[in-house]
């Protein structure tokens, strides 16, 4: 395919019809059910033209920036793709549990591994997945244990404006008796949004030890102004493998000590499947003692996962380090192509399962986050 995605889409009239004739993975979504009671217009592919077609009928649409319609028109596209994998049945109804959040990677996935494809940034390509991952959002948000909370981590990855008119599309592009119920808490975020300064941009907060602290700790408000308390700083590594975080280190690490899972796999013998626990057991002493004497560390491993992220920084921040998370990325095609050259590569099914579960950190995860794309 020579025309990207995105001026595709444009070109197309903004047509889903289009998007699904290059991408099967919409196509699809005309064999997967939804509950009539929220869904009446039938299957998925039903619901998300329906979507699109609201979308690019609301007032505020011709407000919008011509990168802005594309992408958001993308993410319409994409919102619902997660239900292919999580709908079933229970209780005779069909439900779609955390389809949000497979949504996310499965857009990802697809959008890393044909790049040349979408012909998309980095960042457009993590707005589309985020729009995916929150266009609910909007309707539940006042359902939300901490509401102002679910808003300011949302606002971190997208803008709101953008995620309340994905969401307005969703609630008007169906059929179901609580439509006009659910649009007007779509409404009501926009609202609230507005009220905390949320709509063009994230919440500035009085510094990044405050931000950290926030996301970290219950009770705690965001006009808040707590004092910097770090004393020294560790590194955080995260990234697929060969997408050069030992080269990073080499060159920028300034010759702080480092505490390498596949150092530590070489020492003991142990092989890439095997022996997880032995290594993070022993890299986790070795990182006790360079905190208990507050030395900078660099941790490396790939830390794909968001929850094994949170562990390391709590970890790390409660004794008094500056976490730093470095998020480095390569194109799909180089990965590959490292891999081959590789003297013991990785099998491509576990590289692509990796690609797959890749969580890409967010700015409220550490005091600092940085990403390296090339």
């Amino acid at each position: 395919m020579e025309e990207k995605i995105l001026a595709g889409i444009r070109n197309s009239g903004f047509s889903l019809d289009w998007l699904a004739g290059h991408f099967p993975e919409l196509s699809g979504l005309k064999e997967v059910p939804q509950n009539p009671e929220y869904h009446g217009e039938g299957d998925v592919y039903r619901h998300t033209e329906m979507v699109c077609r609201e979308l690019v009928n609301l007032p505020e649409w011709l407000e919008l920036e011509a990168a802005e319609q594309e992408l958001l028109f993308l993410a319409a596209a994409f919102h619902d793709i997660g239900k292919a994998a999580c709908t079933k049945q229970e209780d005779g109804k069909w439900v779609s549990p955390k389809h949000t959040i497979v949504g996310e990677k499965d857009f990802r996935r697809l959008a890393y591994r044909n790049a040349e494809c979408f012909g998309m940034t980095f960042w457009q390509r993590e707005t589309a997945a985020k729009l995916i991952r929150f266009h609910g959002l909007p309707v539940w948000f006042l359902t939300k244990r901490r509401v102002e909370f679910d808003l300011l981590k949302a606002a971190e990855s997208i803008p709101l404006r953008l995620l309340y008119l994905l969401s307005k599309a969703d609630v008007r592009g169906r059929i179901a008796e609580s439509e006009g119920r659910m649009e007007e808490h779509v409404e009501l975020f926009a609202d609230y949004a507005k009220e905390l300064n949320l709509w063009e941009k994230p919440y500035v907060f009085a510094n990044p030890f405050t931000k950290y602290q926030y996301f970290h700790k219950e009770g705690l408000w965001q006009g808040a102004e707590l004092f910097d308390d770090t004393e020294f700083d560790v590194i955080l590594m995260s990234g697929l493998p060969l997408s050069g975080k030992d080269t990073w280190i080499e060159e920028n690490g300034k010759g702080m000590p480092v505490i390498s899972l596949d150092g530590i796999r070489e020492e003991l013998g142990v092989p890439p499947a095997k022996g997880t626990g032995r290594v993070v057991q022993i890299a986790t002493e070795r990182a006790r003692e360079y905190l208990r004497r507050k030395e900078p560390f660099i941790w490396n491993a790939t830390n794909l996962v968001r929850e094994t992220r949170q562990k390391l920084t709590g970890l790390f921040a409660g004794y008094g380090a500056h976490v730093c998370i470095l998020y480095l990325e390569v194109p799909y095609r180089e990965l590959l192509a490292r891999n081959q050259k590789r003297a013991r590569h990785i099998p491509e099914h576990v590289l692509e399962e990796m690609i797959g579960k890749l969580e890409i950190p967010a700015s409220w995860e550490g005091y600092e986050v940085r990403w390296m794309v090339s």
